[in-house]
């Protein structure tokens, strides 16, 4: 493959594309196939849409009389080489995250503080896995000054793969939680999988942040360039204020108060806070960019309907992240009743029958005034007092029809794979 001729078009085009459905004019497409489609096959298509060029694995699609074509070994691979290759033209600083839970959201949050200074182009959503990391560095230009780059993964080493198609100058780890322990093989995996990342920065020399509040994470650090982030940082003092119902920080007795409720995101938020003191933010640049932030997309997302008040927190779910939200909800200050609808957490492996009678046991334990228990493997709980089963979601609406949930606070959280939001249509 000719990188550099390959390049060279990239710089003129409009960027890249890998479904003709949004292919835009002038951009490259990129002939991507997987087990149920084989993306050579619209390379003609694109081409008759406006593609300025397109890249392909399988000669018998290659037209011989276009030198449109660029027949690859593997469109892939050919993709995460021309990002890579990209990454190192611009040359602008980039922070890469991953963790279990809230690594999104904590991207968010960086986000945000961080554009108060400087021009910088994050993860959109969740494009974090090995297509989604290619595509993002893609989607940088020389307008950019920094850029994010979220990273995802539920088995050992696609954390290394992504970190040596995006050579972060920065990273960062949320958290080490009981996610995707299928893939990963327990938690032990889960750590190692995870830390990848600060390998991967070692061995180039670069800089990882750490919540000092971890032995895990600074146990992992200490022989690499860190920044700790806790409660002084470069002179500063940052003291938590409260969780219920808000996240609300001090930094040197600078309110800062976020939309977003919970300890576990009292712990985002002090990430972004940290990262955004040591890129020479000034408190009120940093109480600007948390407070502008606004969660949406199932994420800890607060929704209104004539009947209830409802925290939606339905992207995804595992059991640290489920333990997190039913306790952080719990606390919330409120004269109504709280009721619960949980869904099946996916990829525990093993592990899945215990972790979600563990967190039915839990749900018991905090008093709500209903609980409900949605999937296959909430259904083979030993359900306590007070707890609706529900085997699919269809049982579930039937459920919630039979009962009476006006007035109530409501969560919903569950597996991205159970889309629990649709019931907010009949509520």
């Amino acid at each position: 493959m000719n990188l550099e001729k390959l390049y060279q078009i990239f710089c003129q085009s409009a960027g890249v594309c890998t479904d003709t459905r949004k292919l835009e004019p002038e951009q490259i497409f990129f002939a991507l196939s997987g087990p149920n489609f084989n993306g050579n096959k619209f390379a003609a298509k694109a081409l008759e849409e406006g593609a300025l060029a397109v890249v392909i694995d399988q000669s018998e699609y290659q037209d011989a009389s276009s030198d449109k074509y660029f027949l690859v070994p593997d469109c892939l691979k050919a993709l995460q080489a021309l990002a890579t290759h990209h990454r190192r033209a611009l040359g602008l600083p980039i922070l890469s995250l991953t963790g279990s839970n809230g690594k999104t959201t904590t991207k968010e949050l960086i986000a945000a503080v961080l554009s108060q200074k400087f021009n910088l182009k994050a993860t959109a959503g969740n494009f974090n896995n090995h297509i989604g990391v290619p595509l993002t560095l893609l989607s940088f230009t020389a307008e950019h000054n920094f850029g994010i780059v979220e990273m995802g993964a539920n088995h050992q080493g696609e954390i290394a793969e992504l970190s040596a198609i995006a050579e972060p100058d920065y990273g960062f780890i949320t958290n080490f939680g009981k996610a995707h322990l299928e893939g990963f093989g327990g938690i032990e995996g889960v750590v190692k999988g995870k830390s990848e990342l600060y390998r991967n920065i070692a061995a180039r020399k670069k800089t990882v942040f750490v919540n000092g509040d971890d032995p895990k994470q600074m146990e992992l650090t200490e022989n690499i360039d860190r920044v700790v982030i806790g409660a002084a940082m470069l002179g500063y003092q940052l003291t938590l204020k409260a969780t219920n119902p808000r996240v609300i920080f001090s930094l040197n007795e600078l309110p800062i108060e976020s939309h977003l409720i919970g300890q576990h995101n009292a712990k985002n938020i002090r990430a972004a806070i940290g990262i955004g003191l040591h890129f020479g933010l000034s408190p009120q640049q940093i109480k600007t960019g948390i407070e502008s932030y606004n969660p949406e997309n199932n994420r800890s997302q607060w929704i209104n309907k004539a009947r209830n008040k409802i925290l939606l927190d339905a992207y995804n779910a595992n059991p640290s992240s489920m333990e997190a939200t039913l306790e952080s909800f719990k606390a919330l200050s409120s004269e109504a009743p709280k009721t619960v609808i949980l869904g099946d957490m996916f990829e525990l492996g093993p592990t899945a029958a215990a972790e979600h009678q563990a967190i039915a046991d839990l749900a018991h334990k905090l008093g709500f005034d209903r609980v409900f228990l949605v999937g296959a493997n909430f259904y083979g709980v030993e359900a306590r007092q007070g707890q609706i089963k529900c085997s699919e979601y269809e049982d579930l609406v039937v459920a919630l029809q039979q009962q009476n949930t006006a007035g109530h606070l409501l969560l919903i959280k569950g597996s991205r794979g159970m889309a629990l939001e649709r019931i907010l249509d009949i509520l």
